[in-house]
């Protein structure tokens, strides 16, 4: 979907929570900056086991992310591990667990109601059309609420994974990735306040 790139708020807050969250080991294609480097070169990946979600829950969970953020010309929130990312996080925050769930219970049975499917089943035109009316206010209706809710915190959550993988740092030219051969100078070059930072060999 478009226009799901971050703001610089929720870059601040997903570079802190990814910072928190790269101290525990538990999921295996999401690893923050430097570690996704690594095992991205690696040619076997070990199969994930979701801890929070149902298998069922797990597999709408990717059909999500990967809608939200798609493949193009840069991996998709699929092929970068945005749902492992997710269901480690609700794993240990109690506080997203039930939204989730709730969410998740919602979506499947409006895609019932609509399609006599749950979302998982349905073909990607149907998953996508669902989606949209709890995406874009033009299309929002004031029934669907709770999914409207769900949608912003899987958004959210997407997100935040993606864009603290090595794929989507790269895509925000996050500086840490860069080597340098001498301490770059503070390119606030007219700021008061950063004169006195110069460049160091």
């Amino acid at each position: 979907m478009a226009n799901q790139g971050p703001d610089r708020r929720e870059i601040l807050q997903m570079l802190a929570i990814a910072a928190a969250a790269s101290q525990f080991p538990g999921f295996s294609r999401w690893c923050y900056a430097a570690q996704n480097q690594q095992q991205s070169s690696s040619t076997s990946k070990p199969a994930y086991t979701p801890q929070f979600f149902s298998a069922d829950e797990y597999r709408t969970i990717d059909q999500l992310t990967e809608i939200i953020i798609p493949k193009d010309d840069t991996p998709g929130a699929h092929e970068v591990g945005v749902a492992e990312f997710i269901d480690f996080m609700a794993a240990h925050d109690d506080d997203v667990q039930e939204p989730f769930r709730k969410g998740l219970h919602w979506l499947n049975k409006r895609a019932r109601n609509l399609y006599g499917q749950p979302y998982s089943k349905l073909p990607a035109t149907d998953q996508q059309a669902i989606l949209r009316r709890l995406a874009y206010k033009a299309e929002q209706s004031p029934d669907e609420t709770e999914g409207q809710q769900f949608f912003l915190l899987l958004r959210s959550y997407t997100v935040m994974g993606y864009y603290t993988t090595r794929a989507g740092l790269e895509q925000l030219d996050y500086p840490g990735l860069r080597m340098y051969s001498s301490s770059p100078a503070c390119p606030h070059k007219n700021d008061p306040e950063h004169r006195h930072l110069t460049a160091r060999p």
